[in-house]
Protein backbone atom coordinates (compact mmCIF):
# COMPACT_ATOMS: atom_id res chain seq x y z
CA UNK A 1 0.00 0.00 0.00
CA UNK A 2 1.23 3.23 -1.10
CA UNK A 3 1.34 6.43 1.23
CA UNK A 4 -1.06 7.67 -1.36
CA UNK A 5 -3.56 5.44 -1.07
CA UNK A 6 -3.34 5.17 3.22
CA UNK A 7 -4.03 9.55 2.48
CA UNK A 8 -6.89 9.12 0.40
CA UNK A 9 -9.70 9.08 2.32
CA UNK A 10 -8.69 12.22 4.06
CA UNK A 11 -8.32 14.11 0.59
CA UNK A 12 -11.27 13.28 -0.51
CA UNK A 13 -13.31 14.65 2.11
CA UNK A 14 -10.95 17.61 2.49
CA UNK A 15 -9.83 16.68 6.41
CA UNK A 16 -6.54 16.06 8.09
CA UNK A 17 -6.50 12.29 8.81
CA UNK A 18 -3.85 11.36 11.89
CA UNK A 19 -1.35 9.86 9.81
CA UNK A 20 -1.08 13.41 7.78
CA UNK A 21 -1.10 15.42 10.86
CA UNK A 22 2.20 13.35 12.05
CA UNK A 23 3.49 13.94 8.77
CA UNK A 24 3.10 17.52 8.34
CA UNK A 25 4.14 17.71 12.09
CA UNK A 26 7.58 16.03 10.82
CA UNK A 27 7.95 18.16 8.40
CA UNK A 28 7.76 21.72 9.90
CA UNK A 29 10.30 20.75 12.51
CA UNK A 30 12.79 19.21 9.99
CA UNK A 31 13.12 21.15 7.70
CA UNK A 32 14.53 24.56 9.49
CA UNK A 33 17.63 22.22 9.42
CA UNK A 34 17.91 21.74 5.66
CA UNK A 35 19.86 24.10 3.81
CA UNK A 36 19.87 24.60 0.26
CA UNK A 37 23.65 24.42 -0.98
CA UNK A 38 25.10 26.36 -3.71
CA UNK A 39 28.86 25.64 -4.93
CA UNK A 40 30.69 27.15 -7.44
CA UNK A 41 28.35 29.79 -8.97
CA UNK A 42 25.30 27.26 -9.79
CA UNK A 43 22.89 25.17 -7.39
CA UNK A 44 24.60 22.18 -5.60
CA UNK A 45 22.57 19.85 -4.01
CA UNK A 46 20.93 19.74 0.11
CA UNK A 47 23.01 20.33 3.50
CA UNK A 48 21.95 18.94 7.07
CA UNK A 49 22.56 21.11 9.92
CA UNK A 50 24.61 18.68 11.86
CA UNK A 51 25.29 21.38 15.19
CA UNK A 52 23.93 24.58 15.79
CA UNK A 53 27.78 25.79 15.77
CA UNK A 54 27.66 26.27 12.18
CA UNK A 55 28.51 22.80 11.62
CA UNK A 56 27.15 21.29 7.93
CA UNK A 57 26.84 18.06 6.07
CA UNK A 58 26.24 17.26 2.77
CA UNK A 59 27.50 14.87 -0.28
CA UNK A 60 31.03 15.37 -1.08
CA UNK A 61 30.53 15.64 -4.71
CA UNK A 62 27.79 18.49 -4.12
CA UNK A 63 31.11 20.64 -3.17
CA UNK A 64 34.04 18.74 -4.93
CA UNK A 65 36.35 20.88 -7.26
CA UNK A 66 37.37 24.74 -6.73
CA UNK A 67 36.72 27.73 -8.81
CA UNK A 68 33.82 29.49 -7.09
CA UNK A 69 32.24 30.28 -3.40
CA UNK A 70 30.21 28.32 -1.19
CA UNK A 71 26.70 29.67 -0.24
CA UNK A 72 24.46 28.22 2.26
CA UNK A 73 20.75 29.45 2.04
CA UNK A 74 18.91 28.89 5.37
CA UNK A 75 15.15 28.61 5.33
CA UNK A 76 14.43 31.89 7.17
CA UNK A 77 16.12 33.31 4.22
CA UNK A 78 19.49 34.17 5.08
CA UNK A 79 22.69 33.25 2.70
CA UNK A 80 25.97 32.52 4.52
CA UNK A 81 29.35 31.80 3.34
CA UNK A 82 30.83 28.18 3.91
CA UNK A 83 33.88 26.79 3.55
CA UNK A 84 34.63 23.09 3.76
CA UNK A 85 36.97 21.97 6.33
CA UNK A 86 36.93 18.21 5.79
CA UNK A 87 35.74 15.94 3.52
CA UNK A 88 35.90 12.25 2.53
CA UNK A 89 35.16 10.84 -1.45
CA UNK A 90 34.51 7.25 -0.59
CA UNK A 91 31.76 7.75 1.88
CA UNK A 92 31.04 10.64 -0.49
CA UNK A 93 30.58 13.21 2.43
CA UNK A 94 31.57 16.70 3.31
CA UNK A 95 31.54 18.84 6.46
CA UNK A 96 30.71 22.39 6.20
CA UNK A 97 30.97 25.62 8.38
CA UNK A 98 29.12 28.60 8.43
CA UNK A 99 30.26 31.55 10.73
CA UNK A 100 26.88 31.66 12.68
CA UNK A 101 25.80 29.60 15.71
CA UNK A 102 22.30 28.49 17.13
CA UNK A 103 21.25 26.92 14.17
CA UNK A 104 18.11 24.61 14.39
CA UNK A 105 20.27 21.34 14.32
CA UNK A 106 18.73 18.28 13.16
CA UNK A 107 17.68 15.03 15.61
CA UNK A 108 19.95 12.37 14.46
CA UNK A 109 19.22 8.80 14.86
CA UNK A 110 20.93 5.86 15.20
CA UNK A 111 20.25 3.88 12.22
CA UNK A 112 22.35 0.80 12.97
CA UNK A 113 18.88 0.00 14.22
CA UNK A 114 17.23 0.51 10.90
CA UNK A 115 14.99 -2.26 9.75
CA UNK A 116 13.87 -3.13 6.03
CA UNK A 117 10.67 -2.27 5.38
CA UNK A 118 10.28 0.95 7.73
CA UNK A 119 8.70 4.35 6.42
CA UNK A 120 11.12 6.70 5.16
CA UNK A 121 11.03 10.22 4.28
CA UNK A 122 13.66 12.54 2.29
CA UNK A 123 13.95 16.43 2.58
CA UNK A 124 15.44 18.44 -0.55
CA UNK A 125 15.90 21.12 -3.50
CA UNK A 126 15.49 18.95 -6.53
CA UNK A 127 16.08 21.12 -9.48
CA UNK A 128 15.70 24.11 -7.48
CA UNK A 129 12.61 23.33 -6.25
CA UNK A 130 13.38 24.11 -2.30
CA UNK A 131 12.19 21.55 0.68
CA UNK A 132 9.70 19.46 -1.43
CA UNK A 133 9.44 16.49 0.79
CA UNK A 134 9.00 12.76 -0.74
CA UNK A 135 8.29 9.35 0.88
CA UNK A 136 9.12 5.40 1.07
CA UNK A 137 10.26 2.66 2.73
CA UNK A 138 13.68 1.00 3.11
CA UNK A 139 14.02 -1.69 0.69
CA UNK A 140 17.61 -2.95 1.36
CA UNK A 141 20.89 -2.30 3.47
CA UNK A 142 24.38 -3.12 2.42
CA UNK A 143 27.35 -1.85 1.34
CA UNK A 144 28.91 -0.87 -2.15
CA UNK A 145 32.23 0.04 -3.68
CA UNK A 146 32.06 3.53 -4.75
CA UNK A 147 33.48 4.23 -8.48
CA UNK A 148 37.65 4.47 -7.82
CA UNK A 149 37.19 3.86 -4.12
CA UNK A 150 39.86 1.97 -2.32
CA UNK A 151 37.02 0.60 0.37
CA UNK A 152 33.10 -0.08 0.51
CA UNK A 153 30.91 1.92 1.89
CA UNK A 154 27.43 1.27 3.79
CA UNK A 155 24.30 2.75 2.80
CA UNK A 156 21.11 2.73 2.82
CA UNK A 157 18.76 1.65 -0.35
CA UNK A 158 15.10 2.86 -0.46
CA UNK A 159 12.47 3.79 -3.03
CA UNK A 160 12.02 7.92 -1.88
CA UNK A 161 12.11 9.78 -5.06
CA UNK A 162 15.72 11.70 -5.82
CA UNK A 163 16.55 14.11 -8.20
CA UNK A 164 19.43 16.92 -8.54
CA UNK A 165 19.07 18.72 -5.57
CA UNK A 166 18.27 16.06 -3.10
CA UNK A 167 21.92 15.15 -2.49
CA UNK A 168 23.47 16.08 0.58
CA UNK A 169 19.41 16.21 2.47
CA UNK A 170 18.21 14.25 4.93
CA UNK A 171 16.82 10.87 4.92
CA UNK A 172 14.02 10.72 7.92
CA UNK A 173 12.74 7.90 10.05
CA UNK A 174 8.93 8.06 10.89
CA UNK A 175 10.19 9.97 14.37
CA UNK A 176 11.94 12.76 12.28
CA UNK A 177 15.43 11.62 12.74
CA UNK A 178 18.13 11.72 10.31
CA UNK A 179 18.99 8.04 9.31
CA UNK A 180 20.94 9.22 6.35
CA UNK A 181 22.61 11.58 4.24
CA UNK A 182 20.93 11.05 0.26
CA UNK A 183 23.63 10.53 -2.03
CA UNK A 184 22.81 9.30 -5.13
CA UNK A 185 20.24 7.23 -7.29
CA UNK A 186 20.62 3.58 -7.66
CA UNK A 187 19.73 1.45 -10.71
CA UNK A 188 17.66 4.80 -12.24
CA UNK A 189 14.58 4.36 -9.48
CA UNK A 190 16.37 3.64 -5.89
CA UNK A 191 17.81 6.21 -3.41
CA UNK A 192 21.21 5.37 -2.31
CA UNK A 193 21.89 7.25 1.64
CA UNK A 194 25.04 7.29 4.16
CA UNK A 195 23.62 6.02 6.83
CA UNK A 196 23.84 8.26 9.90
CA UNK A 197 25.43 6.28 12.04
CA UNK A 198 28.82 5.95 9.25
CA UNK A 199 28.35 10.24 8.86
CA UNK A 200 28.32 10.19 12.80
CA UNK A 201 31.45 8.18 13.63
CA UNK A 202 32.84 10.36 10.84
CA UNK A 203 32.33 13.33 11.74
CA UNK A 204 33.36 12.31 15.81
CA UNK A 205 36.36 11.44 14.44
CA UNK A 206 37.71 14.18 12.67
CA UNK A 207 40.44 16.61 13.93
CA UNK A 208 39.63 18.89 16.72
CA UNK A 209 40.94 21.74 14.25
CA UNK A 210 41.67 22.76 10.57
CA UNK A 211 45.36 23.24 9.73
CA UNK A 212 46.43 25.32 7.35
CA UNK A 213 49.46 25.52 5.10
CA UNK A 214 49.84 29.00 3.93
CA UNK A 215 49.78 28.89 0.38
CA UNK A 216 47.80 29.63 -2.79
CA UNK A 217 48.05 26.54 -5.74
CA UNK A 218 46.95 25.41 -9.19
CA UNK A 219 46.40 22.21 -10.85
CA UNK A 220 50.15 21.82 -13.04
CA UNK A 221 50.87 19.16 -15.52
CA UNK A 222 54.58 17.73 -14.64
CA UNK A 223 57.18 17.58 -17.24
CA UNK A 224 60.22 17.45 -14.99
CA UNK A 225 59.62 14.63 -12.75
CA UNK A 226 62.48 12.61 -12.32
CA UNK A 227 61.70 8.80 -14.15
CA UNK A 228 62.94 6.98 -11.35
CA UNK A 229 61.78 6.03 -7.86
CA UNK A 230 58.08 6.89 -6.38
CA UNK A 231 57.55 9.75 -8.88
CA UNK A 232 57.75 8.00 -12.03
CA UNK A 233 54.98 8.30 -14.00
CA UNK A 234 53.53 11.50 -12.07
CA UNK A 235 51.30 13.64 -14.56
CA UNK A 236 50.23 16.11 -12.33
CA UNK A 237 50.86 18.22 -8.94
CA UNK A 238 50.13 21.32 -7.31
CA UNK A 239 51.76 24.66 -8.50
CA UNK A 240 52.48 27.03 -5.73
CA UNK A 241 51.27 30.07 -6.96
CA UNK A 242 51.59 32.17 -3.67
CA UNK A 243 53.16 31.71 -0.71
CA UNK A 244 52.05 33.91 2.41
CA UNK A 245 54.67 35.81 4.29
CA UNK A 246 55.29 34.27 7.95
CA UNK A 247 53.22 31.44 7.33
CA UNK A 248 53.76 27.54 7.97
CA UNK A 249 54.71 27.06 4.33
CA UNK A 250 57.12 30.19 4.29
CA UNK A 251 58.89 28.99 7.09
CA UNK A 252 59.75 25.68 6.07
CA UNK A 253 61.17 27.18 2.61
CA UNK A 254 58.52 26.91 0.28
CA UNK A 255 58.67 29.24 -3.00
CA UNK A 256 56.36 30.46 -5.77
CA UNK A 257 57.44 28.36 -8.56
CA UNK A 258 57.65 25.05 -6.49
CA UNK A 259 55.32 22.19 -7.40
CA UNK A 260 53.88 20.11 -4.86
CA UNK A 261 53.87 16.05 -5.17
CA UNK A 262 52.58 14.38 -2.16
CA UNK A 263 51.75 15.48 1.74
CA UNK A 264 52.99 12.54 4.42
CA UNK A 265 52.73 10.12 0.81
CA UNK A 266 49.53 11.05 -0.42
CA UNK A 267 49.52 12.65 -4.04
CA UNK A 268 47.96 15.91 -4.66
CA UNK A 269 46.84 16.18 -8.06
CA UNK A 270 44.17 18.93 -7.26
CA UNK A 271 43.41 21.35 -4.59
CA UNK A 272 40.83 18.75 -2.75
CA UNK A 273 43.89 16.11 -2.56
CA UNK A 274 45.96 18.93 -0.76
CA UNK A 275 42.82 19.76 1.75
CA UNK A 276 42.43 16.49 2.90
CA UNK A 277 46.10 15.32 3.34
CA UNK A 278 46.35 18.22 5.68
CA UNK A 279 43.11 17.39 7.38
CA UNK A 280 44.60 13.95 8.53
CA UNK A 281 48.38 15.96 9.45
CA UNK A 282 46.86 18.30 11.63
CA UNK A 283 46.46 15.45 14.30
CA UNK A 284 49.88 15.29 14.41
CA UNK A 285 50.81 18.94 14.05
CA UNK A 286 53.31 18.60 11.18
CA UNK A 287 53.64 16.74 7.18
CA UNK A 288 56.29 16.13 4.75
CA UNK A 289 55.99 17.75 1.74
CA UNK A 290 57.62 16.43 -1.43
CA UNK A 291 57.84 19.22 -4.58
CA UNK A 292 59.61 19.91 -7.63
CA UNK A 293 62.31 22.92 -7.92
CA UNK A 294 63.94 23.14 -11.43
CA UNK A 295 64.24 19.15 -12.10
CA UNK A 296 64.82 18.25 -8.86
CA UNK A 297 62.41 16.63 -5.83
CA UNK A 298 62.87 18.21 -2.54
CA UNK A 299 61.74 17.03 0.86
CA UNK A 300 60.09 19.42 3.09
CA UNK A 301 59.12 19.00 6.38
CA UNK A 302 56.24 21.79 7.59
CA UNK A 303 54.92 22.61 10.80
CA UNK A 304 51.54 23.62 10.43
CA UNK A 305 49.12 26.52 11.48
CA UNK A 306 46.07 26.37 12.66
CA UNK A 307 43.14 27.77 10.74
CA UNK A 308 42.66 31.52 12.75
CA UNK A 309 38.75 32.52 13.16
CA UNK A 310 37.25 34.32 10.38
CA UNK A 311 40.28 33.30 7.71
Amino acid sequence: MTLETLLAPAQATGGTDPLSSEIIGLVDRVRPSVVQVQSHGHGGGAGVIWHEDGKILTNHHVVAGRGGPIHVLLTDGRTLDAEVVNRNPTLDLALLKVPETQLPAALVGDSSRLRIGELVFAVGHPWGQRGVVTAGIVSGLGSVRPPGGEQSAQYIRSDVRLAPGNSGGPLLNAAGEVIGINAMIFGGDLGVAIPSHVATTWVAGLPSRRAVLGVGVRPAQLRQVPRDGIWAGRTAGLLVAEVKAGGPADRAGLLRGDVLLDVDGRPVADPDALLDALAAGAANDAVRLHALRRGAVLTVDVSLAPLEPGA
